[in-house]
């Protein structure tokens, strides 16, 4: 157990993410935020571009060649893919532990990762020793863990929907549809014309459809979690929503199962995934701000097919508290810590 405060740095605090990780951090009882990096904004204090933190953040934005991130117990990357696997091997060097919330070390599979994110690896040694750091099924190899690929977003919502049921190998694992739905926050804080309020308002649209790079991310961990090659859809939409992820997921029962005994047990031992109880629909807001993920489990008309609701932040169990969980969990301070936040409503 850590005694004195963890220096923590982040790499990119400009983005949608990076603020959120400083909400969270900030007031996060075991840590002192030490350095928080930015190319174009250094010199500009934090509180300057997001007023939201004046009191709680007095960093001022430094580039990235003066930050001494070395220095850092643990150094997260919120930053565009490719950033982090330029700078993490001289991090790991240092005895700096690395938390990256971008897709650097997600897919164990180099040619695959190459072929979706159309760039070189700089480390491809690096990505068989990064744990992914979905809590609720890694958590022991985390605690270890000197990098740790936090997932994506979709990936989250729709992995916690199917581990129960992959688990217990009670569903065809060839036939797994995931529908889901993301806010516009999910594409991040740059400009760009399909964001604007004018344009995603009011509106409603399928993406990547025939192939979005969070797919072979899910498909991985999938694979992992059915012991077999699985067969998997995957459809992402736009909703008009700031924050939060709605996934609908189908699958084929195989054997007759008391599902809601299934999830309840699996999760029972979870603080930040929530069964709600059988005949229920959760709501992207009711997780708002939060690092839950609520579930519900339903098989219509009492036919072989079970559909999973799955709601998260995509923000937060999407992506920054999932990776604050990650930093408890490394670091054996209590895994709540500075994550204990009910939700906004309305």
């Amino acid at each position: 157990m850590h005694t004195q405060k963890l220096k923590v740095g982040i790499v990119g605090g400009t983005g949608y993410t990076g603020v959120e990780l400083l909400r969270l951090l900030s007031v996060h009882p075991n840590v002192t935020l030490t350095a928080i990096t930015s190319r174009g904004d250094a010199g500009t204090p934090v509180a300057n571009m997001f007023p939201s933190l004046r009191g709680y953040v007095d960093l001022v934005f430094t580039d990235p060649a003066q930050a001494n991130l070395s220095q850092c117990d643990v150094v997260f990357f919120a930053t565009p893919n490719g950033i982090a696997m330029q700078q993490t091997r001289e991090l790991l060097a240092s005895g700096v532990r690395v938390i990256d919330l971008a897709a650097d070390f997600r897919i164990q599979d180099i040619a695959i990762w190459e072929k979706w994110y159309a760039m070189t690896h700089a480390c491809p040694d690096l990505v068989a020793t990064a744990v992914y750091g979905l809590p609720e099924l890694n958590r022991e190899a985390i605690k270890t863990a000197q990098l740790v690929a936090n997932p994506g977003c979709y990936p989250t919502a729709v992995q916690l929907g199917f581990m129960p049921l992959l688990e217990a190998g009670v569903v065809d694992p060839s036939y797994l549809i995931a529908d889901a739905k993301s806010g516009v926050s999910g594409a991040g804080r740059k400009a760009e014309v399909h964001s604007l309020f004018s344009e995603a308002g009011d509106n409603f649209k399928a993406y990547g459809v025939s192939g979005h790079r969070h797919l072979p991310e899910i498909s991985q961990g999938l694979t992992a979690m059915a012991k077999t090659k699985v067969g998997f859809t995957f459809v992402p939409h736009l909703t008009p929503l700031i924050r939060g992820i709605h996934a609908t997921l189908y699958a084929k029962l195989t054997k007759p199962t008391d599902l809601q005994a299934l999830f309840e047990n699996r999760y029972a031992n979870e603080r930040f995934v929530d069964v709600l109880p059988k005949g229920t629909h959760p709501e992207t807001r009711s997780v708002r701000g939060s690092n839950i993920c609520r579930i519900a489990v339903h098989q219509p008309q009492d036919s072989d097919i079970v559909v999973v609701l799955s709601v998260i932040d995509n923000l937060v169990k999407g992506a920054a508290g999932q990776a604050v969980q990650n930093m408890n969990i490394m670091f054996n301070f209590v895994e709540t810590a500075g994550l204990e936040i009910v939700p906004l409503l309305p």
